[in-house]
């Protein structure tokens, strides 16, 4: 963890609202990003990330620092979007949304309209095949593949081995390379 964010996290700890107001300033759009691919709409999304955001200033107490503070942050966005699942009916994503504010799997270089509507077509075949995966599937190719992490942060973010990381993301892909081969046929 950079010092900077360490100490930023002390003086949040400590009461600090600038403090805590910089953190949710750096994680406020990662976690709206997990939060979008989870609930596959704007506005579940916006109300899981708030949620997520409102999780980590009540709870910034209790970050003990065992993991990284970007895996603690993860963690919850994860589990609240998990619940939020549970919670409501899932409705379906927006892909022309989407596409306009850099959610979806879009080729943002695409050069002729027939080729962003190609892009589009895809993102959304993309899309679908992940929200038929299971949650331990959907939530490693989301953390790993959407979103960048490592490999060891996303065994922190998820209290998961990082053997387990790469054996559901091994069976998440194959899962998605079927589902997406079938789909083209």
């Amino acid at each position: 963890m950079p010092q900077a964010e360490e100490l930023t996290i002390k003086r949040a700890q400590k009461g600090s609202q600038a403090a805590l107001e910089e953190l949710i300033f750096a994680y406020e759009k990662k976690v709206y990003n997990i939060s979008f691919r989870y609930m596959g709409n704007e506005a579940d999304a916006f109300d899981m990330a708030q949620e997520t955001l409102i999780k980590i200033y009540q709870r910034i107490g209790k970050f003990k620092g065992q993991s990284s503070f970007s895996s603690w942050v993860y963690r919850i966005t994860v589990n609240t979007c998990l619940d939020g699942l549970r919670k409501r009916k899932k409705n379906v994503i927006s892909f022309e949304s989407a596409a306009e504010n850099g959610m979806a799997f879009v080729d943002e270089r695409a050069a002729t309209p027939e080729a962003r509507a190609l892009s589009i077509e895809k993102a959304e075949d993309i899309q679908k095949a992940i929200d038929t995966l299971n949650d331990d599937h959907k939530s490693v190719i989301i953390l790993r593949d959407v979103n960048g992490l490592s490999y060891e942060e996303i065994s922190q973010a998820l209290s998961i081995s990082v053997g387990t990381v790469k054996s559901r993301i091994n069976r998440g892909r194959q899962k998605l390379r079927q589902l997406l081969v079938y789909e083209s046929f």
